[in-house]
């Protein structure tokens, strides 16, 4: 049984665990909430790279053979340093899911939604530089979505009321294809389809991170285990409660 360490800035990354729950529903994933320090797109990248390297060496050490950074922020700011500090040990990070955006796209106009820092990052700006020349693409930061999740206010008018604050702006940009560029938003996907209408398809990169690792457990010669042999283990740096119930929503979707 393949261990399989994941972390987020708080409770988005269980969208991605949910993910690889199908893909390889029986190998042994501990999940790590840095919910104490949530939300990352407002830390320095200092800061990131130091929480990233300080829990991945927590997950190494309780026998990760790979890890998720199941977060966009930490992905771009983090990865290489971590990759640099342990040569040996895979990592599999977020990518801008700007290229099936742009093929997907029928009016050749793509929506991105992410946090601020996410938006500024090399990474994604490489992306956008790569995949995006024959489209337009317009951006957007998901004000107040992490927060909507993290206190597990998954609907509602005040939900309803901020995911529209941030989505219409792409919407009236004429977007018709919409980037999920955070782990928190998949979350909120039912309430930005009731705004967006059924013509709007939204692009959540968590089933790339799936077949990511199974690719990878290929590579490494780490077989799959059977489905009724997997387990979670859920930590958190601060309260556990909201993640207790996302995880619960992630496996009851799995």
């Amino acid at each position: 049984m393949a261990h399989i360490g994941i972390f987020d800035s708080g409770c988005g990354g269980l969208s991605v665990l949910r993910e690889l729950l199908k893909a390889a529903p029986g190998e042994h994933y501990t999940y790590f909430s840095d919910n104490a320090n949530c939300p990352y797109g407002e830390k320095s990248s200092e800061f990131i790279i130091r929480r990233s390297t300080e829990i991945s060496s927590h997950l190494i050490e309780l026998g990760a053979d790979i890890i998720v950074i199941a977060c966009n922020t930490a992905t771009a700011a983090a990865i290489a340093s971590l990759r640099r500090r342990w040569p040996g040990l895979p990592f599999i990070g977020m990518e801008p899911a700007i290229k099936p955006a742009a093929l997907m796209s029928r009016n050749k106009v793509v929506g991105v939604l992410a946090t601020s820092s996410t938006l500024k990052a090399d990474k994604y700006l490489d992306n956008k530089k790569i995949w995006a020349s024959d489209v337009k693409i317009a951006e957007h930061a998901g004000e107040g979505f992490v927060e909507l999740v993290e206190s597990l206010e998954l609907s509602g008018a005040h939900c309803e009321q901020t995911v529209r604050r941030s989505l219409e702006p792409l919407l009236e940009a004429g977007a018709d294809t919409i980037v999920l560029g955070c782990t928190h938003y998949p979350f909120l996907l039912e309430t930005m389809r009731a705004i967006a209408g059924p013509r709007v398809n939204f692009i959540d990169p968590a089933p790339a991170v799936a077949r990511q690792l199974i690719h990878i457990m290929a590579e490494k010669n780490l077989p799959l285990s059977p489905k009724g042999e997997g387990k979670v283990d859920l930590e958190c740096s601060g309260n556990p409660q909201t993640a207790r119930k996302l995880l619960e929503l992630a496996l009851n979707l799995a």
